[in-house]
């Protein structure tokens, strides 16, 4: 298969590549959701959804790899991010390796935008773009299903990030009816002027811990309590809203759940 992508120009592939290694998280749920599980032959330490890939070698973390194992899987085509794993894909062109880079959404059409690509690239474009229309009706059925409020949202990576333009988490509050509160900002993530939020006077707070971690509420209260901010506040599962795989409009779902259940 020969495609061009727009960093690193023409590329040959093969047509329908049986062994993959995704070191990208949405990649690896996508494949998993088109069926293309049993092709995917290792992972990043980042890629635990669904369940199935866990029993698979972990390769890299986000952004290092075990070059030794990677090399030992004779991969036919390695799937990476854009965003952070930048740096990474240019090592791993460098290197020689059969790669495609799935491109960082600017909103969560971009989701349906990667099902896509990825069922073209891999063979399934008829199951892609089955899985692509069903995400479109659920995300399509959420526009404007929460009432007006002015959000600060808050991720937990190793310090506080929030979302400005450009983003797609940004334009999926949006999309719900939210006010971002940063939306003015002219980076898509950024760490937070904290002092301003008081400010930009926020109706409701929704904060994003890392996956897995215990007693994640206590802490955001904590958080709030500390800053000597009040409201509203929702806590999502970790690695939800950060998440730009299929699973981001299940997560979607239930955001709205929880937001309308603190503001009735």
């Amino acid at each position: 298969m020969r495609i061009v992508h727009d960093w690193l120009g023409p590329l040959e592939l093969p047509d329908e590549p049986r062994r993959i290694v995704s070191l990208a998280p949405n990649a690896t749920e996508t494949l998993f959701a088109l069926g293309l599980g049993g092709r995917v032959v290792g992972r990043s330490a980042f890629c635990y959804r669904p369940a199935g890939v866990l029993a698979l070698p972990v390769v890299s973390s986000y952004t290092r790899v075990r070059w030794e194992l990677l090399e030992a899987l004779r991969p036919e085509l390695v799937l990476v991010s854009t965003g952070v794993q930048r740096e990474l894909l240019q090592t791993l062109w460098q290197r020689g390796f059969p790669l495609y880079p799935v491109p960082l959404p600017q909103s969560p059409y971009g989701i349906m935008e990667n099902v896509v690509l990825l069922g073209a690239l891999l063979g399934v474009p008829e199951a892609a773009t089955a899985l692509a229309h069903r995400l479109g009706e659920r995300y399509a059925a959420l526009y404007g299903a929460l009432p007006s409020r002015r959000v600060y949202l808050e991720f937990d990576l190793g310090g506080p990030i929030t979302v400005g333009r450009g983003s797609y988490v940004g334009e999926a509050l949006r999309h719900l009816g939210l006010k971002n509160i940063f939306a003015d900002h002219p980076q898509s993530y950024f760490a937070p002027p904290l002092a301003e939020v008081p400010g930009r006077a926020p109706e409701l707070f929704i904060y994003e811990p890392k996956p897995h971690r215990a007693r994640a509420r206590e802490k955001a209260e904590r958080l709030l309590a500390e800053r000597g901010w009040q409201g509203p506040l929702v806590v999502t599962g970790g690695d939800e809203l950060a998440h730009y795989g299929p699973l981001f409009f299940a997560y979607l779902e239930r955001l709205v759940a929880q937001i309308r259940a603190v503001l009735d």
